[in-house]
């Protein structure tokens, strides 16, 4: 079956592994979680925003009442709970990663994609966001940079397919990426 043949049939529950999508801030884990989860007819999850529901309140304003590691905390009881849902497509936190637990649930449970881009085309895609505490810094390009080299080795190492963003559209993404997970579910079919 063809991505484009995988848009058309309708999903049986269990026909598709869940897919949950990781990568930094920008990375277009939302966009592109949404366009195959519509083509391979499963459910879209984003995490931050399944946070932000059962908060009320936006992720900016966890980090400032609750510091990173409570956010990190919340992050992970979501991660343990929507791991254990069947027909998803999941887009983590960019910050997902840095649990162990949270990439060995991750990796248990579904096909990991890692959403590679570099520093400065995220930076180019997320400098007017408001929504990053992360990146609430003089040098936010910088911090892009860190994070890049703190996270990068973590991503590569709970990803079954990893996917460079570069400056394709969505569309063309989305296609190269179900592209490569058609082959790889073949390969373990």
């Amino acid at each position: 079956m063809t991505a484009g043949s995988a848009a058309r049939t309708s999903a049986v529950p269990g026909a598709y592994p869940n897919v949950y999508l990781v990568g930094l801030m920008g990375a277009g884990k939302t966009t592109v979680g949404r366009l195959i989860a519509r083509r391979l007819k499963l459910r879209f999850v984003d995490s931050d925003h399944e946070i932000e529901s059962r908060c009320g309140v936006k992720i900016p304003v966890i980090f400032e009442i609750e510091g990173e590691a409570g956010f990190r905390s919340r992050e992970a009881q979501a991660i343990v709970e929507l791991t254990a849902l069947e027909g998803i497509v999941l887009a983590t936190g960019g910050g997902a990663v840095l649990t162990a637990a949270n990439r060995e649930r991750l990796a248990a449970a579904g096909t990991v994609v890692y959403l590679r881009a570099k520093p400065e085309d995220l930076y180019a895609r997320v400098r007017h966001d408001r929504n990053r505490p992360l990146l609430a810094t003089a040098a936010p390009l910088e911090r892009l940079r860190e994070l890049y080299a703190e996270r990068d080795p973590l991503y590569l190492q709970v990803a079954d397919v990893v996917v460079d963003t570069g400056s394709q559209s969505v569309q063309a993404l989305a296609r190269a990426l179900l592209e490569k997970l058609e082959e790889r579910w073949k390969a373990s079919a």
